[in-house]
């Protein structure tokens, strides 16, 4: 096994953690990189659904090492709240790293968060209310805490002396909000410092290049999805951080010479949770029938997602921007009783009739597109026990064969259903 990346080729929930947890069989070391606890990546193995926010998906298996790493954000309290999940599920953390270079994500920042959400009139970005953008805003501004801050008094009372002023003054005059004593944040960053103490890496370096020296396969698991990335995706309807491949260099502590491959998961349909452009959604009954067939809510939020065909212009941009060197296609059988299955291959203006092929990344002109379609015969037979790609139904295989040639990059594992075996590797 090479090292690969594994990220959301489209809006996120696309299966991520099922393919990151079937690739972590044969890898030494995964590793999240971005994101925060707004994730939620489900895994399905012995007959139990396990539901993962921060921690990577690669947990399940004994003897792994997983690593949150410098590019996430940490809200300490979820982080508490899914350790003792997994301690009653009895599931070995004893390979749990954290860096000490991720940014944690402060109470101001759920707050801020949410009433920067419950109080824009216009532009509602749709978030999770977990603090992540004003935890990224900070970290960019340079006023951030980061793990090891909680273990060298020195440099968090410099820093809180720095910070709070700050802060304070915002929550207060800009939000309205509560603001902090010293004592109280101090006092907090105390109990964070027990949360972490028997998973933060100090010797992640060592770490890293023991793994490296020795030849360990390694996995990177990204959060969320290309669409969502906040360079590439529909901005500013997007997260706070960069799920594109190249993300896992920054965000990981190994640089770019490491990766090999990056398979890009995306569903045989559209969903996108939250506010923002989305040109192939469906309010109709068909869109219904998706979501309850796909079992289509946040994992999260527990929000309904909004559900369409799939869009192979957003895909082929994700393929570029994403560096995709192959696809993990989930949920085809999602489709096992449509009697036609359609595929959007170009956009349409209505206004002028011009068409687009490529992605248009000016998002303000999406309220003017509609999706140019072009329509597949379903198959109509149960393909959840199918193991075997020649043992698919003919119709099914020309469905990925015609998805394979528009995107100009091959798909090479197909998810028939949600538990570990209802894969093919094709």
């Amino acid at each position: 096994m090479s090292n690969k990346v594994v990220i959301g080729a489209q809006w996120g929930d696309e299966g991520k953690a099922k393919i990151t947890d079937l690739l972590a069989q044969n890898a030494d070391l995964i590793i999240r990189y971005q994101g925060g606890c707004n994730a939620g990546h489900t895994v399905v193995a012995h007959g139990k659904t396990f539901k993962f926010h921060l921690i990577p998906s690669g947990i399940l298996y004994n003897g792994k090492t997983c690593l949150i790493g410098n590019g996430t954000v940490i809200l300490p309290e979820y982080f508490e709240q899914e350790i003792e999940g997994l301690k009653k599920e009895n599931i070995d953390i004893s390979g749990l790293k954290v860096s000490p270079l991720a940014t944690i994500t402060m109470p101001w920042h759920t707050e801020v968060d949410g009433y920067s959400e419950d109080n824009a009139s216009k532009g509602k970005i749709g978030t999770t209310k977990k603090g992540i953008g004003p935890t990224y805003t900070d970290k960019m501004a340079r006023i951030a805490l980061k793990i090891g801050d909680l273990y060298s008094p020195e440099a968090l009372n410099e820093k809180l002396d720095v910070i709070l002023p700050l802060k304070n003054k915002q929550l207060k005059e800009l939000y309205g909000l509560k603001t902090y004593m010293k004592e109280e944040v101090l006092e907090l960053c105390r109990k964070y410092a027990k949360i972490f103490e028997p998973y933060v890496c100090f010797e992640w370096q060592e770490m890293l290049q023991n793994f490296k020296r020795e030849g360990k396969k390694v996995l990177f698991e990204g959060a969320q999805g290309v669409m969502l990335d906040v360079d590439f995706g529909t901005y500013p309807f997007v997260t706070s951080s960069n799920p594109v491949g190249g993300g896992a260099a920054t965000g990981s502590g190994y640089g770019p010479r490491m990766i090999d491959e990056v398979i890009g998961v995306a569903k045989a349909y559209v969903t996108r949770v939250g506010e923002g452009p989305f040109v192939t959604e469906l309010t109709d009954e068909t869109g219904d029938k998706i979501r309850e067939i796909g079992h289509e809510f946040g994992v999260t939020t527990g929000r309904p997602r909004r559900c369409g065909w799939f869009d192979a212009v957003t895909m082929k941009y994700a393929c570029l921007v994403g560096g995709l060197t192959s696809i993990a296609l989930t949920k085809i059988d999602v489709f096992d009783n449509f009697e036609e299955i359609k595929v959007c291959t170009a956009y349409k203006d209505i206004r002028d009739g011009k068409i687009y092929t490529s992605y248009p990344t000016d998002v303000y002109i999406h309220k003017y597109l509609t999706p140019v379609y072009e329509t597949h015969k379903g198959w109509g037979e149960d393909i959840t026990g199918v193991r075997k790609y020649e043992d698919l139904p003919a119709n099914a295989r020309k469905y990925l064969e015609r998805l394979e040639e528009i995107l100009e990059t091959p798909i090479s594992i197909v998810s028939v259903g949600p538990d570990r075996e209802q894969t093919i590797f094709k």
